[in-house]
C-alpha cells in the first residue's frame, strides 16, 4: 500500500520541464519576436551548474561547425531536436516566478530566426551588451505576462519536490568517445527525476529581479 501511494505521489508531482515546454509554445504564439520558435524542436532538461547561470541554450543540430567534431543527433518521439534548454540549480532554487519565465524567454531569444539549430549571431552576449539585452528581455517579459494564461504561469511559483526530465546519458561529441560514440540520442537516454524547487515569498531586492543575472548560452 505504501509503495502504491509513493508511486501515485511521484506521478502527481508537477512536471516542470513540461510546464516550460508549454510556456515556450505559448510565448511563440503570442510574441512576434519568438514567432519562429517551434516548441516541438526544443528539448528541456534539468542539469548541473554551469557558472552562475539559471539556464543555458545549446544548439543540437548534428551539423558540425568548421573544425568542430560532429554532434550526435537527438530525436524525441521521432522529431529531431534543434535546441536543448538546460535548467540549472539557480533556476530551481531561490528564483521568483518572473525570473524563471524571463530566463526561458532569454534563452529562446538567442536562437537563430531561421530556427535551424544555430544561435543568432547578433544576439550572443559577445555581440550584444548586457544592458540592451536585459532591457529587451524585460520588455518581452512584461508583454508576455500581460497576455499569458494564468494556468501556464502558475507552475513557476511552485515550491517543493517536482519532476524534471534529465539525461540518463548526456550527448557527447565524437571526439569525446571516439569510435564508440553514440550517433543518436532519444527518449531512451532520458528519464524523469525529482528536483527540489524553492520559490521565495515576498518582494525581491532590485538587484535580484528578473534579468539581473543573465544566463549565458553554451
Amino acid at each position: 500500500m505504501r509503495a502504491g501511494r509513493a508511486k501515485l505521489a511521484a506521478v502527481s508531482r508537477l512536471n516542470v520541464t513540461l510546464a516550460v515546454k508549454r510556456l515556450v509554445r505559448d510565448a511563440a504564439a503570442r510574441l512576434p519576436e519568438l514567432a519562429h520558435v517551434r516548441a516541438s524542436r526544443v528539448l528541456v532538461v534539468a542539469g548541473e551548474a554551469r557558472r552562475a547561470s539559471r539556464a543555458t541554450i545549446r544548439p543540437a543540430s548534428p551539423l558540425a561547425r568548421r573544425g568542430a567534431a560532429p554532434r550526435p543527433a537527438i530525436e524525441v518521439k521521432g522529431r529531431t531536436i534543434l535546441y536543448v534548454i538546460t535548467l540549472r540549480p539557480l533556476w530551481f532554487m531561490g528564483s521568483t516566478p518572473e525570473e524563471r519565465i524571463a530566463t526561458v524567454l532569454h534563452e529562446l531569444y538567442h536562437a537563430s530566426r531561421r530556427f535551424d539549430g544555430t544561435l543568432h549571431r547578433g544576439r550572443r552576449h559577445a555581440a550584444l551588451p548586457k544592458a540592451p539585452y536585459d532591457r529587451k528581455i524585460r520588455a518581452l517579459l512584461g508583454r508576455y505576462l500581460a497576455l499569458a494564461p494564468p494556468e501556464l504561469v502558475a507552475p513557476f511559483a511552485a515550491s517543493g519536490t517536482v519532476r524534471a526530465r534529465m539525461w540518463l546519458e548526456r550527448p557527447a561529441g565524437a571526439r569525446a568517445n571516439g569510435s564508440r560514440a553514440r550517433r543518436l540520442y532519444t527518449e531512451r537516454q532520458l528519464f524523469y527525476g525529482p528536483v527540489r524547487m524553492v520559490t521565495p515569498r515576498g518582494p525581491r531586492p532590485p538587484s535580484a529581479r528578473a534579468g539581473s543575472r543573465r544566463a549565458r548560452p553554451s
